[in-house]
C-alpha cells in the first residue's frame, strides 16, 4: 500500500516536498514513480527512482526543478519540487513497478500499485 502526502497550495516559484510512504513492502525492492494528472488532461510521468541502484529518472520538463530520493529506513520516497509553476498544478500520484529498466518507467501501465494522490496547486 502507498500513501502520498505533502501537497498543498504554493505560490509560483515556491517549493514543496511530496512523500510516498509504503506499507507491506520495502521501497528498496521496487522502483517508485511519480505521476501527475491535471484537470482535463491525461496522466503524465514525472519521475522514478530505480530499485536496482537508486538512480533517478525524470521527464524532460522536470529536470533541474524536481528531485526524487529514497529513505529505505523509512520506506519512503520523496519528490522535491522547486521553482513551481502554475502548470505544475495537478493531482500527484506515486506508484510501484518491479521493472528495473528505466525504459519502462514513463509508461503508467507498467506500474502495479498506486497511492491515492495528493493535490498540488500553484497559484498566487
Amino acid at each position: 500500500q502507498l500513501q502520498a502526502s505533502g501537497g498543498g497550495l504554493v505560490q509560483p516559484g515556491g517549493s514543496l516536498r511530496l512523500s510516498c510512504s509504503a506499507s507491506g513492502f520495502t521501497v528498496a525492492y521496487a522502483a517508485i514513480g511519480w505521476f501527475r494528472q491535471a484537470p482535463g488532461k491525461g496522466r503524465e510521468w514525472v519521475s522514478s527512482i530505480s530499485s536496482k541502484d537508486g538512480s533517478a529518472h525524470y521527464a524532460e520538463s522536470m529536470k533541474g526543478r524536481f528531485s526524487i530520493s529514497r529513505d529505505s529506513a523509512k520506506d519512503t520516497v520523496y519528490l522535491r519540487m522547486d521553482s513551481l509553476k502554475a502548470e505544475d498544478t495537478a493531482l500527484y500520484y506515486c506508484a510501484t513497478t518491479f521493472y528495473t529498466i528505466s525504459y519502462f518507467y514513463p509508461d503508467s501501465s507498467n506500474y502495479d500499485y498506486w497511492g491515492q494522490g495528493t493535490q498540488v496547486t500553484v497559484s498566487s
